[in-house]
């Protein structure tokens, strides 16, 4: 410890590796790369090009709906009413569609929904100071309600005149990368220029760390808190157009347990559940290692009923890393 007293550099670059260890991103990104290098080596086939395709198009779905889950929870709150407003939105840009509008109003349709039920629960939870689970949980079931009036319970596979260019939104590729990760990079890099150059990200992470006091600073609390629940839905109204046109059909039971998914993927890649705390980089690390765990239980002939115990697991110990990190700090 002297040496390192006297050798400023010295205590600076220990001072960052202690710092990168102690960190949770770190450790799942870690555990990502140690998951893909021993199923490449027990597996003949997660390396090859179509399951690597398949992997990253999988879990680009359920990383730009954390995207927006990571902005809700830095605040301090939960929108479980994710996967029921995938549904609405990709029910609506369908039935747009199958009306024969053009592509451009099912998608402008698709995510003034996802917007509107985003900005509902933003409503109710900034101004009327309701407790987010309650009214998340709420929208969960009225989102997916509305879903099976708009359909009226059917499955639609016919998207007009330009179904064939949704379909090759969602479901083709560019450069030989799926569609949906080119969405997500670009997003992901929108989301990390926002959270650490804008001042609405720094407000962001001030209502989470504090909202006390960021409202004795200035910062307008409500209008932020609003606006992550507004954005939320937004980014699984995105989830859901290329979803749709993935899947090539849309059935009333899109998007459901995906909330499950999306806030381990939000938890996994270190966001804090107090608020306060997370990164767009962590996020999608986050939805990576879920998707590869999920890929090497089908591969290993692993029953898919495990699924949930395996999520549920990870959710556990990433709150339960959390929750250490925080003692430790606090000693």
């Amino acid at each position: 410890m002297p040496a390192l007293l006297d050798d400023p550099q010295a205590a600076k670059t220990h001072t960052r590796w202690t710092g990168m260890i102690a960190s949770q991103v770190f450790w799942v990104v870690l555990a990502t790369v140690i998951a893909c290098v021993v199923l490449s080596f027990a597996t003949s086939t997660f390396a090859t090009s179509q399951n690597l395709f398949n992997v990253t198009r999988n879990f680009a779905f359920v990383a730009i709906v954390a995207l927006g889950m990571m902005a809700v929870i830095v605040t301090g709150g939960i929108d479980i009413s994710v996967g029921s407003t995938i549904g609405i939105s990709g029910i609506v840009l369908s039935v747009v569609m199958n009306a024969g509008w053009p592509i451009w109003a099912g998608i402008g349709m698709g995510l003034a929904t996802a917007g509107l039920v985003g900005l509902v629960n933003g409503i109710l939870i900034a101004y009327l100071d309701m407790q987010p689970f309650v009214v998340t949980l709420g929208m969960l079931s009225v989102g997916r309600s509305l879903a099976l009036v708009i359909s009226r319970s059917r499955t639609i596979f016919d998207f007009g005149p330009d179904g064939s260019k949704l379909l090759a939104l969602g479901g083709g590729a560019t450069l030989g990368v799926a569609n949906p990760v080119w969405f997500l990079i670009v997003l992901a890099v929108l989301f990390w220029f926002a959270f650490t150059y804008t001042r609405w990200g720094r407000y962001v992470f001030a209502v989470g760390g504090n909202r006390y006091a960021a409202n004795l600073t200035g910062v307008p609390v409500r209008r932020i808190i609003c606006s992550v629940y507004v954005l939320g839905g937004l980014m699984a109204g995105v989830a859901a157009i290329l979803e749709v046109g993935w899947l090539g059909a849309v059935t009333t039971g899109l998007g459901t347990g995906d909330e499950l998914r999306v806030i381990a993927a939000t938890v996994i890649g270190g966001t804090n559940l107090m608020g306060g705390i997370g990164s767009a980089f962590g996020t999608v690390v986050g939805a990576a290692l879920i998707e590869v765990i999920r890929n090497s239980l089908i591969l290993l002939g692993v029953d898919s009923f495990w699924q949930g115990t395996v999520v549920g697991s990870f959710i556990i110990v990433a709150v339960l890393f959390n929750r250490l990190g925080g003692d430790r700090q606090a000693g």
